[in-house]
């Protein structure tokens, strides 16, 4: 006679911070199998592209997710933008990568509280979110938005920053620079974390490639896997090299996390050093004609944006993949064979975005 009993998990779970489901499928207290499901929060955002102005769409396209919606909008831009033939000025490019690597740490400050906080460490959760809003308030400095900005179109953005606007940014982050590195040393140095989380949830190499992980998820498991190394926007100017680690388990998807937002700080100093002057937009005439896939590396990972149209003002068709849901068949493959009280840990180490994911 089998002992399996199937528990479920979520969808609201106090260390989910959005819906996700899983039946777990247990021996004793040992997950044997895990069986996602979604559609909690599908909100149809894709066939507005109906309905909506092609430039108009960009403020949909951005509030696809509330925590990576200026890298939404900037991808669907770069699908317009292709379709169009519309050469983006270069200092326009410059500072979409500037608040990209903004929405970057502010998101993976986001996710190091919620972990923090999982594992019952209260002062990290504070501190961590502390510092995310020292980004958050340079994103509102400069765009008029915490979360979501407005700032990009089609052509290019709509703000402009100051060169002395910038100068002021490379030095707020050069003071919180070493607070972050406080914080990082005392999440991956902490014995406690380290126990919690070595040798918890492992995905190797082989696996990641296989079942399609994509960013920190599966870069912490060695693949060398960033769309940034690809160029787009500013990032072929700035001798970006992804971070990569090989345990592949939930410590190492840590690290790579607390290092990117160093490395994010390392960027946006590189960015204003080489910024170049000049208009911050692209006049554009008539309407888009074609198909184009748009790839960004979000701050969870790769992100596709497809986009055909068909000359007129509204587009054919818009689909978007987004990292958290290609992330979860890895997840699946990582809850397998661990005890049932690990489970919250290393759902959260996909940082998942179920909102982003159903669109």
């Amino acid at each position: 006679m089998s002992n399996r009993i199937v528990v479920p998990f979520g969808p609201q779970h106090p260390v989910l911070p959005e819906p996700i489901h899983l039946d777990l499928v247990l021996e004793d207290e040992r997950v044997v199998e895990a069986v996602p499901t979604i559609g909690y929060v599908h909100r149809g955002l894709e066939k507005l592209v109906e309905k909506r102005d092609y430039k108009d769409y960009v403020l949909i396209a951005e509030r696809i997710c509330g925590i990576c919606s200026f890298t939404h909008s900037v991808t669907y831009c770069n699908a317009i933008e292709h379709i169009m033939g519309i050469e983006v000025p270069a200092r326009a490019q410059f500072i979409r990568t500037i608040w990209m690597e903004y929405s970057r740490m502010h998101s993976h400050l986001l996710w190091l509280g919620l972990t923090a906080d999982a594992m019952g460490f209260e002062n990290l959760f504070m501190n961590a979110w502390r510092l995310r809003e020292e980004i958050l308030d340079d994103m509102e400095a400069t765009t008029g938005g915490r979360v979501i900005q407005g700032s990009s179109k089609v052509g290019g953005i709509r703000l402009d920053i100051p060169d002395e606007k910038l100068g002021e940014m490379v030095d707020h982050l050069k003071k919180i620079r070493p607070l972050l590195e406080e914080s990082n040393r005392i999440f991956t140095h902490d014995q406690t974390v380290r126990h919690r989380m070595r040798g918890l949830g492992v995905l190797t190499k082989e696996e990641a490639w296989e079942l399609g992980a994509v960013g920190p998820v599966a870069r912490g498991s060695g693949c060398d896997m960033d769309v940034r190394s690809s160029g787009y926007s500013a990032y072929g100017e700035l001798g970006f090299k992804p971070i990569t680690l090989p345990h592949g388990d939930c410590l190492d998807r840590c690290l790579v996390r607390s290092e990117e937002v160093l490395a994010s700080i390392d960027l946006v100093e590189r960015a204003v050093a080489k910024m170049p002057d000049g208009p911050i937009e692209e006049k554009v005439k008539g309407n888009p004609n074609g198909e184009y896939f748009a790839f960004s590396e979000q701050p969870r990972g790769e992100c596709m944006h497809y986009v055909r149209a068909n000359g007129t003002k509204n587009l054919v068709r818009h689909r978007v993949r987004t990292p958290t849901l290609t992330n979860i068949p890895p997840l699946v493959k990582m809850l397998a064979g661990i005890e049932l009280a690990d489970v919250p840990v290393v759902v959260l180490t996909i940082d998942p975005c179920i909102g982003c994911a159903e669109r």
